[in-house]
Formats: structure tokens, C-alpha cells, sequence
């Protein structure tokens, strides 16, 4: 009898510890499912992501630029630089590729002085660079400027009257090139 008693109770047992077994199984698959379902109430419910939106400006797309101080002939030297400034913004859908006022680079690649007999002083700048958000792109393109001549007083005045300095002033408004590219990234 105590055999059928030991018996009887390992049965129990076992068959204890085989339902616990099933539960858990259950209760495991019911909390994956659980889960599973409340993921996808979050993802249905999230906002869709925006996506980031590229926009490029094609190399030679012509930038209106300004000098941000008065450029002058007197005293200038061939490799110095000058600062501009973007006088028009550039935006393809939506999108501002190159923003008003950004930061524009120039250099002095030739320069006469004013003379005798009403010649007049002449310059020619460069563009080479333009800044956008913190990055440097290649800008191509040349400005010419010249004074203006006093030929007529100095013909009759016998080369005592010189010509005028070559001035650019602000707001004066002239062109550039892009010389490559420039691909904004928006969100």
C-alpha cells in the first residue's frame, strides 16, 4: 500500500509539475502575443517619420553676390581677398539651397592703377567660394570694374588730370557661377 501511496503521489506530482508546464507555455505565448499586438497599436498610432528631402543646385546656376564693404582700386594688391555676400537666395522646392546673405569669397586677380592722361583704375575679382550651413563650395566667374576716365580734361590739359579709382560699393549687385553641385539636405 505504501508503494501504491508513493506511486499515486509521484503521479500527482508529475502531473502537477506537467500543467504548470502547459500554464507557463500559455502564459508565455499570451504575454508574446501581448506584446506582438501592442507594437503594432504603437507603430499604427506613432507619426509617420518625415522623410529628409534632398534638393540639388546645379553646377553654372548663376548667384546674384554684393560686396559687403566699399571695394576700391587704391591700395589694393593681385591675390588679396574681398568679402561679399549672397544679394538673392536660391530655393527649389520649398527648399532654401542658398540662403540670402551667406558668406561670399572673392580674390583681386588683376588691378591697374589710375594714370596720367585720364587713365582710369581698373580691377578684377574672382569669386571663389560661397559658405552654407557651415560647408564651402566652389564658385566660379569674374567681375570687372573700372573707373571712370577724365580722356577729354586730360587731352586738353596735357596729362596733368588723372583717371578715377575703380569703386564697387554695397548693394552693388553682379554675378557668379557655381563651380560645382550643392545638394541641401532638408527634413
Amino acid at each position: 500500500m505504501k508503494k501504491f501511496f508513493l506511486i499515486g503521489t509521484a503521479l500527482t506530482f508529475a502531473g502537477a509539475t506537467l500543467v504548470s508546464a502547459q500554464e507557463q507555455q500559455v502564459a508565455e505565448e499570451s504575454l508574446a502575443e501581448a506584446i506582438s499586438e501592442t507594437a503594432e497599436q504603437v507603430i499604427a498610432e506613432a507619426p509617420p517619420m518625415e522623410s529628409k528631402k534632398q534638393v540639388t543646385l546645379q553646377k553654372d546656376t548663376l548667384l546674384k553676390v554684393s560686396p559687403i564693404a566699399e571695394v576700391t582700386s587704391k591700395k589694393m594688391k593681385e591675390g588679396e581677398t574681398r568679402e561679399f555676400r549672397v544679394a538673392e537666395e536660391i530655393s527649389r522646392d520649398g527648399i532654401t539651397i542658398v540662403p540670402l546673405n551667406a558668406p561670399v569669397v572673392a580674390t583681386v586677380t588683376w588691378r591697374t592703377g589710375k594714370g596720367i592722361f585720364g587713365k582710369s583704375a581698373k580691377y578684377e575679382l574672382t569669386f571663389t567660394s560661397v559658405e552654407i550651413d557651415g560647408k564651402t563650395y566652389a564658385l566660379a566667374g569674374k567681375h570687372r570694374q573700372e573707373g571712370r576716365g577724365n580722356t577729354a580734361a586730360a587731352l586738353l590739359v596735357s596729362g596733368i588730370i588723372t583717371g578715377k579709382s575703380a569703386v564697387m560699393v554695397p548693394d552693388q549687385v553682379v554675378n557668379a557661377r557655381t563651380a560645382e553641385d550643392i545638394t541641401v539636405t532638408a527634413s
